[in-house]
């Protein structure tokens, strides 16, 4: 295992890798932005923002096993977000505790029935550690606004029955990974109540297309190979008739030959 944030990464057009572990750490791997390899930044750019994902996975590697872990849930996804709109929150409310980075994650328990809820940690400025501050379950969430349908935007809002929080990601992509594993998630365990999305890109909510198009795939395949089958049943079935009309005839033409033998002989 790698330190937790290696001093060199080598940044490929396919990823960024942890040159102390050759990529082999499942922490350090992770796709390049198309946003901004498509976006025509230059290499420090890119280089840069490499770096920052990686950190970002690595922190979210860490909330998983410090977090939820521990209470037997297993983190989905999660987004570093910060406020559009700063709350007014006296002094004395957050301790004084300083700057913090803030992330909204979702997760499941490994019991069933399974449950899902939405979380927001923070870390705090100085500390290594994360700490669990609000939860909601799934069922509570009641709209999600991607702000911009005509655009890549990397702001958001979440609506809960009690509460309502606008928030900005780290980058547009992040929020689009969140979008559809939240939009999956809640597709697949909420059956009564579900939140509305709204102002979203298709894309945010087709986290589970290439499982749409592999299980119709599938779908034709299975269709084709049965309808192959019954052209081949239907074929096998004229065979068969035609050879039992066949020996028929021929058993006609055996017993006609023998009367005339007979008839001959006398």
């Amino acid at each position: 295992m790698c330190a937790s944030f290696p001093p060199v990464f080598l940044l490929t057009t396919s990823g960024c890798c942890c040159l102390e572990c050759s990529g082999r750490c499942g922490e350090h791997r992770l796709l390049v932005d198309e946003v901004s390899l498509l976006g025509g930044c230059s290499c420090a750019e890119n280089s840069l923002c490499a770096l920052l994902d990686c950190s970002a996975m690595s922190a979210k590697s860490a909330i998983s096993k410090e977090i939820f872990a521990p209470l037997d849930e297993r983190m989905l996804g999660a987004v570093q977000v910060k406020r559009r709109t700063k709350k007014k929150i006296p002094f004395l409310a957050t301790g004084g505790q300083g700057e913090y980075l803030t992330y909204i994650c979702l997760s499941v328990t490994n019991k069933k029935p399974t449950q899902a809820s939405i979380t927001k940690v923070k870390q705090f400025e100085g500390s290594t550690s994360f700490v669990r501050r609000s939860q909601w379950m799934l069922e509570q969430l009641r709209q999600v606004n991607g702000i911009d349908p005509n655009r890549d935007s990397a702001e958001f809002d979440l609506l809960f029955e009690n509460a309502f929080d606008q928030w900005v990601a780290s980058t547009a992509s992040e929020k689009c990974t969140f979008f559809q594993i939240l939009h999956h998630t809640c597709q697949r365990y909420l059956t009564d109540r579900k939140p509305e999305f709204i102002n979203c890109q298709s894309k945010l909510m087709g986290g589970n297309s290439i499982l749409h198009s592999a299980a119709d795939s599938v779908t034709s395949a299975v269709q084709k190979a049965s309808q192959a089958l019954n052209e081949r049943g239907e074929r096998l079935g004229r065979a068969e008739e035609k050879t039992e009309d066949m020996k028929n005839s021929a058993q006609q033409f055996a017993e006609t030959a023998h009367k005339l033998a007979m008839k001959h002989k006398c």
